[in-house]
């Protein structure tokens, strides 16, 4: 059966709309009417069928169209009450007349609504010049690159070849490519012009590679990006890397470098143009990455106490199989440490020869020597990170092979062993920087107040919690070790210690002291007291370890309990799957060096934080993720999948993890029967409370399995995204890369209310001042501290309004430019000049700086639709300005607030007990407290970031609107005085540090 042909230049995309095709028409009234529509023989007119009107009016000449946009971008989508039903990727608009009015339609498919789009756009852009399509396929930078590739390879120079060295030349050329399909394209082409010989020509080769390699989704890209030539330029790159892929100072000579590197004729080398092969290689590019390159280095503060760090740990780290049955293995602790791991186990009993071993106790075959583990520990501890490394010690060994544990260690790690005293004068743990290249042993201690050579301590090892909980009696006291000196004395920051109940371990527990919980119990104190667990996380380590119950050595969920503050969640290394995929994706941010910073609302002495809460979390702005999936690459089949052949019927899940708010899932439909290259064309929306503790994993799954479904996954935090155009390498099961095994995306992150950085996009959802949230302080029932947090609700309010009025300012303006929602400024820009530039180049309006702030002024008159557009400019500008204005005040006002409130937190409890509160009304009022100050702290950062953000966006617009011509032309004197302005608004951002915006 001949393959579909795909799109693969702007003459297929003229043939497809001339041989026509059905699609919805959509009028303001909420109807919509099924109409079949062509493209004119003469390339003159759109028309349609059946239509009331006469045909001569059923047709839209391509001269009137003025622009087409695809997805649902104009007011008729957006007021039709059907709207929510039509996909935003089947949707496209055109626009035509001197009102710009609308012709809004619907397709069958993404890739229909693409063809439309990228024909009638290539039509209107040609359309002063006079069109020989049929012809100019074969003329393009493209074709001429393939020839020269084909001579090359012609040695006789006979203009033909044998068909099995045109399919070695195209393998060469696309090595992803089957030789099945090369050579089945090649028959196709032969069978169409009727040949009986199998020699391929140069035009035949050209024809066969431009159909096996032409992606037809970077084809519409191209297109798009480039105005509708064939080709990008250094310009063309340029505004796609700063307007859509969030890439900042971007220069012309960056652009031609990438240029040269991918470009792959010489010709385009030679005169900096990219074509759709270098284009595509280009995106396939580590530069292309979906991980965002900041994050592989150490990015975060490392000064903080190391509880308030989430750790990299394992469980029974000596397996590499199943915990009832697997063998004790060198290998457990080589993986572990070369994956960053910074918390490992040794379970340690009496050996031969006086000679501790590791060994699983529940299979003590092939036990491994102490001291070989403790040589391999300290060859590989600091191979993949320089932080700090805990040793879980799980001590089985009678008094005198402890000694020779002790001294092992002693001999073998010397001065990376950290020993030190913790100081009682200090509160909390030292921090990861301060242990760099330490060596901590976590386990059990003797009294410091006796001093003697060894004694008893409690035995809280996880087979003791086991025996605990599978016998009769729970209240059974746990059992007694002997421990000696020389070994109590390794241990110095991590004590093991029980846990009784928050209260006591607040009361009573030593900052250097930490518990471990079975899966069990933290889940039980995680749902009845996630509040506590919260707060009693900031100052203290907590590990917890996975059920003993599960005996193949699957792993819990790590995200729970990182939801509570839990800092070592050990995981089951030798067991992949989702939940190791989180793990593995989790750690891969802060350079992957084992140690990942909590969010501040987790950290600060005072704050509130509820891993149960259920939507938004006080001084966290919420963010808007949008994800569109457009196609797969090579996708292999399941690997256990059997009894079928080689077709799959591919789908892609998206997971996002995170608080349960957080939590979801979506799907795109199923692709029947394609593995190379299956379009998808869907997009996604997902509201994020919680963005740093936030993962997205994308999973491609078969939908025609027998057996297994999986194909491959990749997991990755969403601090860690890079926004625009991205292909993601996918991850097998066992979590290896997959080599050119890949899913391209669109991802853009945006704040709730719309509006947005270039990297940051936003969601179209304007927010009127009467159905506007506000954060709530709440009443602690405290007059003298209610009357200080009294005094913010008026700021809060005014700080609230400000960022929510400029956010949907800049979203009218996006959508009077007919822009998507997640479309930067500087798209808008790009776009207004497109309508405020006559044909002869001159502009209509000029930039003018007023104050530093970028006005576009017109020039004479203007059609009615361009004044709403620059009324709606105006306002946005307007909005910013009274933002960045008066942002100082308002956040003096809260800071001031929560600085005296923060005066009260010492006094809580003798208040409280004054005003007659006791028991619960008086956690009551302390936990309204924390909430009022985290509102407080958190409001005062957004309005912060705010201003910041409306500084940046004035600096794009200004440089935006000077790239665009719409600065006074042939006035040396304007753009001198422009440039100034551009300072004046950089002073503005960086000026005035000492604790001000």
């Amino acid at each position: 059966m001949p393959s579909e042909k795909k799109i693969s230049s702007a003459s297929d995309c003229i043939s497809f709309m001339q041989a026509g095709c059905e699609l919805k028409k959509v009028r303001p009234n909420s109807r919509i009417y099924n109409r079949f529509f062509t493209l004119d023989p003469d390339l003159q007119a759109l028309r349609w069928e059946p239509s009331k009107k006469d045909l001569d009016k059923a047709k839209l000449d391509i001269s009137a169209i003025k622009e087409i946009r695809l997805g649902k971008n104009t007011e008729t989508f957006r007021n039709n009450g059907l709207a929510d039903q039509i996909s935003e990727d089947c949707a496209l608009s055109v626009i035509h007349g001197e009102n710009y009015e609308s012709l809004d339609l619907v397709a069958n498919s993404a890739d229909v609504a693409n063809i439309w789009v990228s024909g009638l756009r290539y039509l209107v852009s040609r359309s002063k010049q006079p069109l020989d399509l049929m012809e100019s396929s074969h003329n393009t930078p493209r074709f001429a690159w393939l020839k020269t590739v084909f001579e090359a390879a012609d040695v006789d120079g006979n203009g033909i070849m044998l068909e099995d060295t045109s399919v070695e030349l195209i393998k060469k050329l696309n090595p992803t490519l089957k030789e099945s399909k090369i050579r089945l394209k090649f028959k196709e082409i032969q069978k169409s012009k009727e040949k009986l010989t199998t020699r391929v020509t140069k035009e035949e080769f050209c024809e066969a590679f431009s159909e096996l390699c032409t992606r037809p989704e970077v084809y519409f890209l191209l297109v798009q990006i480039s105005k509708n030539k064939e080709y990008l330029d250094a310009n063309d790159l340029m505004l796609f890397l700063e307007a859509e892929q969030g890439v900042t100072h971007i220069t012309e000579e960056m652009c031609l470098d990438i240029i040269r590197r991918y470009e792959l004729s010489q010709e385009g080398r030679l005169k900096g143009f990219l074509a759709i092969d270098g284009f595509t290689q280009y995106l396939l590019s580590p530069e292309c990455d979906i991980f965002d390159p900041e994050h592989k280095k150490i990015v975060q503060d490392m000064t903080q106490p190391l509880s308030h760090y989430y750790i990299n740990a394992s469980h029974n780290t000596y397996l590499i199989e199943d915990q009832l049955r697997g063998p004790a293995d060198i290998n457990g602790y080589v993986r572990a440490l070369k994956m960053s791991c910074r918390s490992i186990e040794l379970d340690v009993c009496d050996g031969p020869d006086n000679e501790p071993i590791i060994c699983n106790r529940n299979n003590m075959t092939s036990p491994l020597a102490f001291r070989n583990v403790i040589e391999v520990i300290n060859k590989l501890a600091f191979f993949a990170s320089e932080y700090p490394l805990i040793l879980c010690l799980g001590n089985h060994c009678s008094v005198q092979q402890q000694k020779v544990m002790a001294q092992h260690m002693r001999r073998i790690f010397g001065n990376k062993l950290y020993t030190e005293a913790p100081l009682s004068s200090e509160v909390y743990l030292p921090s990861p920087e301060k242990l760099k290249m330490k060596i901590i042993v976590k386990g059990k201690k003797l009294p410091c107040d006796q001093d003697i050579l060894e004694g008893e301590v409690t035995d809280e090892d996880e087979e003791a919690e086991i025996s605990r909980r599978l016998s009769e009696d729970f209240s059974r006291e746990p059992k007694l070790i002997w421990l000696c000196k020389e070994l109590s004395d390794l241990v110095s920051l991590c004590k093991s210690v029980q846990y009784k109940d928050f209260e006591t371990s607040m009361k009573a527990q030593n900052y250097w002291e930490m518990c471990s919980f079975s899966e069990a119990e933290a889940s039980r104190i995680a749902n009845e007291y996630p509040e506590d667990f919260v707060n009693y996380n900031k100052k203290f380590l907590s590990r917890v370890y996975p059920s003993a119950m599960r005996i193949d050595s699957s792993n819990l969920n790590p995200q729970d309990f990182w939801n509570c503050g839990c800092q070592i969640v050990a995981m089951n290394y030798q067991t992949p799957g989702p939940m190791m995929d989180l793990h593995t994706g989790w750690f891969l941010q802060n350079g992957g060096c084992g140690y990942v910073l909590r969010p501040s609302v987790m950290r600060d002495e005072v704050s509130y934080f509820s891993a149960n809460t259920k939507g938004i979390v006080p001084g966290v702005s919420p963010q808007v993720l949008h994800v569109k999936i457009i196609s797969g690459q090579n996708f292999p089949k399941p690997k256990g999948a059997c009894a079928k052949g080689d077709v799959i019927d591919p789908y892609v899940c998206i997971e996002i993890h995170g608080i349960p708010a957080d939590c979801t899932e979506q799907r795109t439909k199923t692709v029947q029967q394609n593995s190379d290259n299956p379009i998808f064309d869907e997009s996604f929306e997902f509201q994020i409370n919680l963005p740093e503790l936030a993962m997205i994993r994308f999973v491609v799954l078969d939908d025609d399995y027998i057996g297994d479904e999986f194909i491959g996954q990749y997991t990755v935090p969403l601090e860690c995204l890079q926004p625009g155009y991205r292909h993601i390498p996918l991850r097998s099961f066992v979590g290896d890369i997959m080599e050119h095994v890949t899913l391209f995306v669109h991802i853009a992150i945006t704040n709730r209310s719309g509006g947005g950085k270039a990297q940051k996009r936003s969601l179209s959802v304007r927010i009127g001042k009467k159905a506007r949230e506000y954060t709530m302080l709440r009443n602690t029932g405290l007059k003298t501290v209610d009357d200080i947090f009294k005094l913010a609700v008026h700021p809060l309010r005014e700080a609230t309004d400000m960022r929510e009025n400029m956010q949907n300012a800049m979203v009218s303006v996006k959508e009077l430019c007919g822009l998507p929602p997640i479309a930067s400024l500087k798209q808008c820009i790009l776009t207004l000049s497109s309508r405020l530039v006559s044909s002869d180049n001159t502009p209509s309006v000029t930039l003018c700086m007023k104050d530093a702030f970028p006005y576009l002024e017109p020039l004479g008159t203007m059609p009615d639709v361009q004044k709403k557009v620059l009324a709606a400019y105006d306002l946005m500008i307007q909005e910013s300005r009274v933002l960045i204005e008066t942002a100082d005040i308002t956040h003096d006002k809260i800071v001031q607030c929560q600085k005296a409130g923060m005066e009260f937190h010492e006094e809580l409890h003798n208040l409280g007990t004054k005003e007659g509160l006791k028991g619960r009304k008086l956690s009551k009022a302390i936990e309204s407290f924390a909430w009022n100050i985290t509102v407080l702290k958190g409001q005062g950062d957004l309005l912060k970031n705010a201003k910041n953000e409306a500084l940046e966006n004035m600096k794009q617009i200004q440089l935006a609107c000077l790239s665009c011509g719409l600065s006074k032309t042939g006035s040396g004197h304007a753009d001198a005085k422009s440039k100034r302005c551009l300072e004046a608004i950089q002073e503005k951002d960086t000026g005035d540090e000492n604790g001000r915006l």
